[in-house]
């Protein structure tokens, strides 16, 4: 590694393996930040300018008849999820999924995973892919992250996601896989925090938002799923970011974007492909994520506010006593470092 003017480049000479991690990983970068417009606009050109503007017509049609896919299991696509491109990318930081506990598949579970990070990295690597343990680690269980309706919107990436094994967040996408009658050994894995949450993303640092975050354990009332605690360790140590104060212009305007569109518009500080020093990449740091135990949850079709409200204490309880178990194996410098709730 040599330093000019100020900025760590990286060595001449790297081993192909890593040179095809950074190239892995800045193709994810691309693919999570701008494949909804590629999409668009390669439909645009398919339709204006090319002669296969019938084809994409017919495509266009079907999205439309097949928009409620995502709410119903969605469609994964083992090819998508088993690219040898997804073990590039599970090395380079690297990734890894620590199970504390069995997790019979006579059932179903819901992951209720902290933190969300700039990009979700952790949880990407381990649940929408099949580069990690995770069929080995929890024989009989199928995941699914669940995430925002508009990336199923736009043409061609919703293919890719899809296949990911990847379904909405809304209420009615939970229940219909929460739904015993239908079967069992399902792992739905869901980012409690939000897209708000990447805000707090700062290294060293844990902040999550969760004290009025209850829609989640109102569902896993409703179905009697049990929730599982998930915390990845080092995911807010890929990024910096651009201050952002609240009451800060920068903020409002993330903020309104946020409440628009879903996506939370943080500025990342990260590292580039060929220097260390600033970029869009996330830096090469360990994201360990570990899989808790279950809370087991007596099914209430009508669950009153004070039965969410204890549920709700057990689940900050049981998140907090996660992280202060491991922050001791997984973190630098465990004992200045808090779990914030907000």
């Amino acid at each position: 590694m040599s330093l000019f003017f100020g900025i760590k480049f990286a060595p001449l000479i790297v081993p192909l393996e890593r040179r095809l991690q950074t190239l892995a990983v800045a193709t994810w970068f691309i693919f999570m930040t701008t494949s909804s417009f590629i999409g668009f606009m390669l439909c645009v050109y398919l339709l204006l300018y090319t002669r296969f503007y019938i084809p994409t017509l017919l495509y266009i049609f079907w999205t439309w008849y097949d928009k409620g896919i995502a709410e119903k299991g969605g469609r994964r696509l083992s090819w998508v999820r088993n690219l040898t491109w997804w073990r590039y990318f599970y090395n380079y930081f690297p990734l890894n999924l620590v199970k504390t506990v069995d997790l019979p598949s006579d059932r179903n579970y819901l992951f209720a995973s902290y933190p969300h990070g700039m990009l979700c990295s952790g949880i990407f690597g381990n649940f929408a892919t099949d580069a990690s343990k995770f069929y080995s680690l929890f024989p009989g269980l199928q995941p699914y992250v669940l995430t925002l309706n508009t990336h199923f919107v736009m043409p061609f990436s919703r293919e890719i996601i899809l296949g990911l094994g990847t379904v909405t967040a809304s209420k009615e996408s939970i229940l219909y896989l929460l739904d015993e009658d239908k079967s069992v050994g399902k792992a739905l894995v869901l980012m409690v925090g939000g897209a708000r949450e990447s805000y707090a993303c700062k290294p060293g640092t844990y902040r999550i938002i969760l004290k009025n975050r209850k829609g989640f354990i109102k569902l896993s009332l409703k179905t009697g799923t049990a929730i599982v605690p998930v915390f990845s360790f080092g995911e807010t140590d890929l990024y910096d970011q651009v201050e952002n104060p609240p009451g800060s212009w920068l903020f409002w305007l993330q903020e309104n974007i946020r409440k628009v569109s879903g996506i939370a518009p943080c500025i990342p500080i990260g590292r580039g492909v060929f220097q260390y020093s600033f970029g869009l990449m996330p830096r090469r740091h360990p994201v360990t994520t570990v899989v808790g135990k279950p809370i087991d949850v007596i099914k209430s079709e009508n669950p009153s506010a004070e039965e969410i409200d204890k549920l709700h204490t057990l689940f900050c309880a049981e998140l907090t006593h996660l992280f202060e178990t491991y922050k001791h194996k997984y973190v630098s410098n465990p004992e200045n470092v808090k779990l914030e709730i907000e």
